[in-house]
C-alpha cells in the first residue's frame, strides 16, 4: 500500500505538472523511478489514486475558468437549439466540442494498448525529449512569424525594424493585434488543434505543452493558447477521471488518504494554472522544453 506520504508527493507532482507543459504522467513515471521514492507505476493503488487527483485538477480548471464555462454551456445550449452559432460562446463551445472529439475517440478504442507504456520509465523519457522538441519547435517558428511580421511593418528601414528588440517586445504583448484571440479560430484549426491532444496519451508529452504549441503555430497569443489548452483539457480530464472512479478498488485508507491528496492537488493545479498564465504574458514555453530535456536526459541515463 502507498503511504501517505508518497500519496502526497504525487499530489503535489500532479498538481504541479498537470497543467504544466511538462507532462504529469511523464513524472509521475519517471520522477518516482529516477529518485527512488520506493513506488512506481506497476503499483496497484496509483492508478486509483492518480484518478482521484486528476479531479481535483479538473476541480481547479472548473474554478478557474467558473463564469467561462457557465457562459460556453449556455452557449453550446442555445446553439444546439437554435441550429446556428450567432455569438463568440457559441462559437466557443462549438470550438471546444469539435477540439475534443479525436482525443475522446482515439483515447477510447487504444487506452489499453497505450497504458502499457506506462510501467516503463525509460520509454517516459523518452518522450518527455520529444515534448522538448515539440515545444522549442513552436517558439522558433514563433520566433520567424514574428520578425516576419517586424520585416513587413511601416517604420522600417533597409528590411530592418527600427528598434529591433523593443519590436520583438511589443509583439509578445497580451494586447498584440497581430495575433488572435481564442474565438478568432476557425473551427478547422480548432480541431487540428484539439486533434493534438491525443500525443498526450503517450507518457511524457504534456496535454497543455502540445495543445498550446499547436496553438501557437495556429496563431494565437500565448497567454490565449494557454487558455484554450486548459478549456479543452477539461472536459477530457474530467471525463476520463469520472469514467475510473467506478473502477477504483484501493483500499479503503488509501483512498481516504487519495480524496484529501485530491484537494491538495486542486489546490496546487490553481496555483500553478495562475502563475503560468501570468508568465504567459511576456514569457515563452523554452525554459519548459529546456527542463523535459534534461529530466528526459537523466531518465534515459540514469534509470536501469
Amino acid at each position: 500500500m502507498l503511504s501517505a506520504g508518497a500519496i502526497l508527493i504525487l499530489a503535489v507532482i500532479q498538481g504541479a505538472t498537470e497543467l504544466f507543459p511538462v507532462s504529469s504522467l511523464g513524472h509521475a513515471v519517471v520522477v518516482p523511478a529516477l529518485f527512488h521514492l520506493g513506488f512506481t507505476y506497476s503499483d496497484k493503488d496509483l492508478v486509483p489514486i492518480l484518478t482521484l487527483l486528476h479531479l481535483g485538477t479538473a476541480g481547479a480548471l472548473l474554478v478557474l475558468y467558473r463564469d467561462e464555462w457557465w457562459r460556453i454551456i449556455r452557449g453550446f445550449i442555445r446553439a444546439a437549439i437554435r441550429g446556428t452559432i450567432e455569438t463568440s460562446d457559441e462559437r466557443l463551445a462549438m470550438m471546444l466540442v469539435v477540439g475534443t472529439i479525436p482525443t475522446g475517440i482515439v483515447g477510447f478504442f487504444f487506452v489499453n494498448q497505450l497504458t502499457k507504456l506506462f510501467g516503463d520509465p525509460r520509454a517516459a523519457s523518452a518522450f518527455l525529449i520529444v515534448n522538448a522538441a515539440i515545444l522549442a519547435g513552436a517558439e522558433v517558428f514563433r520566433r520567424r512569424d514574428e520578425r516576419r511580421r517586424h520585416l513587413e511593418e511601416p517604420g522600417t528601414a533597409h528590411g530592418l525594424p527600427a528598434n529591433p528588440e523593443a519590436a520583438l517586445t511589443a509583439r509578445h504583448a497580451e494586447d498584440d493585434p497581430g495575433y488572435l484571440g481564442v474565438e478568432r479560430l476557425t473551427i478547422r484549426t480548432a480541431l487540428i488543434v484539439g486533434a493534438c491532444q491525443i500525443a498526450a496519451l503517450f507518457p511524457g508529452i504534456s496535454r497543455s505543452g502540445v495543445t498550446m504549441a499547436a496553438g501557437l503555430v495556429a496563431g494565437l497569443r500565448h497567454e490565449e493558447a494557454a487558455r484554450f489548452a486548459f478549456l479543452l483539457a477539461t472536459p477530457i480530464i474530467l471525463s476520463a477521471a469520472l469514467l475510473e472512479v467506478p473502477n477504483l478498488s484501493g483500499s479503503s485508507s488509501t483512498l481516504a488518504i487519495g480524496a484529501g491528496a485530491a484537494v491538495l492537488a486542486g489546490v496546487v493545479s490553481y496555483l500553478s494554472a495562475r502563475f503560468l498564465l501570468r508568465y504567459l504574458r511576456f514569457g515563452r514555453l523554452d525554459p519548459f522544453a529546456y527542463y523535459c530535456a534534461a529530466l528526459g536526459a537523466a531518465g534515459l541515463v540514469f534509470i536501469r
